[in-house]
């Protein structure tokens, strides 16, 4: 034992030094500073690789988890499904008189009103709701029909809703009518006002269009305001909705049941209800279930195969890379839901509310399953709906939805942003330090204790303070700061601008002349901002610091609320953002318009290169009050547009 304390003894005063302990802590604190920044070049490059090769893992199969029912009241597939043929067969009858109202190009009123006719056959009492939305490409009409099944065992405090839209998800609202659909909402309807076991209230709701009726719908039950909104007003109301069902059958048969889930900014549902439905379909019913619509071609030869064609055979014949290749569609399509903040069905307008809601999609195909089939699954999904007696809340609401049983939970994929933001920070307050110093060759200095001039020159990127003498310096935060604030006031006018109706009648001339437009102006305001004074820090070493810094909080904070988003925000301004770097005198004004010009086509390129996408993003405000319009004029193109003028700005 004496041996050991000797041991330790030494190995602490080795550590601790000779002399005074005070003066050596200090030596301690300075070399561990110099060593950290000497290494953060590599720390910053360790950073963004690893970041940027978790975000290609995140679809393999060594990652993620099976899915699994965490609320115990659920009890998913615990009952005996009552849906007949004869109810199948009063779907069918439903389904020739809707097919008649489409034959004769009947109106929306006349669509509702037959709905609202039926549902008062049933007994249930139904109204017809009117709305209009005013928009910048014109007025949008509908009439939705409504109608509320009142619990007979409970106060009606709370209530499941079934929804089915006229227009289907098919295409993405493409004009393919979801007839099938509304027949098996009204047929439900039907039969489940014959049983007395609900708790709570059902409320049926046929929408109109496609997202726009059940937006206009749902808005006025919760009685929310909407500037273009003119609804009527609900004269059935229920109680808190806490679960919904959207019916999409747009076939005469389907294969597969696929559930789509993401809803309005990147919500999600809890996932427990997918997961009920999921089980429901495949062990009581027999339904094969897929993420969205998308068939496995290890399943269906018929389907093309994920992988590209160029690929050797043994190597396309490879189990994991087959299993990568159809998962990382999945991951592709939920993030590209997420990214632009839409949703992936009707039912994704409820989340906005904390309703957990999902739509199931009957993939069109030559069989087996029909109206037998879906008709099962809801009534026992209905029935474990019915069971709850608190909100979902056990489960998870942020997850990645890899496959139809598996899963990925937030702690697996989180990072992988995370990592890539952390390495902009460091670049960003790397940044600040150097500019803080300046190296003046041929004067000389006494050698500081502690090696401190050693840390100034690895600070400002230089390897030695031999040669010269290193000099503080003022670092300008005003002016960075006012080009940031104007950069971002000109990303508020440019979103004014695309939501005018010129922009909206001329779109390929006006995407042009706004990306002209854009590009000048912060070049133009960059230059009425006054010079740093002599023996300070350029202007352009400081708004990089603060551009780094700003968008890894903006990274950072948006991984939470929206993963999908962070990650492309990783990517696309990650490594852009970084290589930015102020022009040293001697560059020609070719080079620095060169580097901000390619940093403009990054910021504003979509005006040009995507008008589609463009106008969906701005109905999708308009209408659903969809955030990623606003977000990528206001916050992602002056935060790019500012990394541009770090380069063409002379430092």
């Amino acid at each position: 034992m004496a041996q050991v304390r000797n041991v330790l003894a030494k190995l602490k005063a080795k550590l601790r030094g000779e002399g005074n302990p005070s003066v050596n802590k200090i030596r301690r604190q300075r070399a561990l500073r110099n060593g950290l920044w000497r290494g953060l070049p590599f720390i910053r490059l360790l950073l963004f690789t690893v970041g940027y090769l978790w975000l290609l893992v995140i679809p393999s199969s060594r990652l993620g988890q099976g899915t699994y029912i965490d609320e115990n009241a659920l009890q998913p597939g615990q009952v005996n499904t009552n849906w007949n043929w004869g109810e199948v067969h009063h779907a069918d009858r439903i389904l020739e008189e809707l097919e008649q109202l489409r034959d004769r190009n009947a109106s929306s009123d006349e669509v509702a009103q037959y709905a609202v006719s039926e549902f008062e056959k049933y007994g249930i009492p139904a109204r017809t709701q009117r709305y209009s939305y005013d928009t910048v490409g014109g007025t949008i009409n509908g009439t939705n029909a409504y109608a509320v099944l009142q619990s007979p065992r409970a106060s009606g405090t709370e209530a499941i809703v079934i929804s089915a839209s006229w227009l289907s998800r098919m295409g993405e609202g493409d004009g393919t009518l979801n007839l099938r659909g509304v027949s098996t909402l009204l047929a439900l309807a039907s039969f489940l006002k014959n049983y007395s076991l609900w708790a709570k209230d059902l409320v049926f709701v046929m929408s109109d269009g496609y997202l726009d009726g059940m937006q206009a719908w749902i808005t006025t039950y919760h009685g929310e305001a909407q500037p273009n909104l003119k609804a009527e007003p609900l004269t059935l109301q229920s109680g808190v909705i806490w679960t919904a069902l959207n019916i999409d059958y747009p076939g005469h048969s389907f294969s597969h049941l696929g559930l789509f889930f993401e809803g309005l900014n990147g919500r999600l549902p809890n996932q427990d209800l997918m997961n009920s439905v999921s089980l429901i379909a495949r062990y009581t019913v027999g339904v094969p279930v897929l993420v969205y619509d998308h068939i496995d071609p290890r399943e269906d030869r018929n389907q093309p195969s994920l992988l590209p064609s160029w690929l050797p055979e043994p190597v396309k014949q490879n189990a994991e890379l087959q299993e990568y290749a159809s998962r990382a569609r999945n991951v592709y399509r939920h993030m590209n839901y997420q990214v632009r903040g839409a949703a992936s069905g009707v039912h994704g307008l409820l989340h906005q509310f904390r309703i957990d809601a999902i739509t199931l999609f009957a993939v069109p195909a030559t069989g087996p399953h029909g109206f037998h089939a879906l008709g099962r699954v809801l009534e026992s999904s209905l029935r474990t709906c019915n069971n709850l007696l608190e909100r979902l809340h056990a489960s998870f609401f942020f997850y990645l939805l890899v496959g139809p049983g598996t899963f990925m939970k937030i702690g697996s994929y989180l990072p992988s942003a995370i990592l890539v933001g952390t390495a902009m920070l460091f670049t960003g307050l790397g940044e600040w330090v150097g500019a803080g110093w300046t190296f003046v060759p041929g004067e000389s200095e006494p050698e500081p204790e502690g090696n401190a001039k050693g840390e100034k020159a690895v600070a400002a990127g230089t390897g030695s303070a031999a040669a010269g003498k290193w000099r503080r310096r003022a670092r300008p935060v005003l002016e960075p700061i006012v080009i940031m604030v104007l950069t971002h006031i000109l990303g508020v006018s440019l979103f004014v601008l695309v939501q005018g109706p010129w922009f909206a009648t001329n779109q390929k001339t006006a995407g042009l002349a706004f990306f002209l437009l854009f590009s000048a102006l912060p070049v133009v305001i960059s230059h009425m901002v006054p010079s740093a004074p002599a023996g300070h820090a350029p202007i352009p070493s400081v708004l990089k610091a603060f551009n780094l810094c700003f968008a890894s909080a903006l990274v950072s904070i948006t991984s939470v609320l929206n993963f999908s988003l962070a990650a492309a925000l990783a990517v696309s301004m990650g490594l852009p953002l970084s290589f930015s770097s102020p022009s040293p005198p001697i560059s020609s004004l070719a080079t620095r318009v060169g580097k901000y010009t390619a940093y403009c086509a990054l910021a504003l390129g979509w005006l040009v290169l995507c008008p589609e996408e463009t106008r969906k993003a701005i109905w999708n405000w308009e209408v659903l009050r969809v955030w990623f319009a606003p977000f990528v004029c206001i916050v992602y193109v002056p935060l790019v547009l500012q990394a541009g003028l770090v380069c063409l700005l002379p430092s």
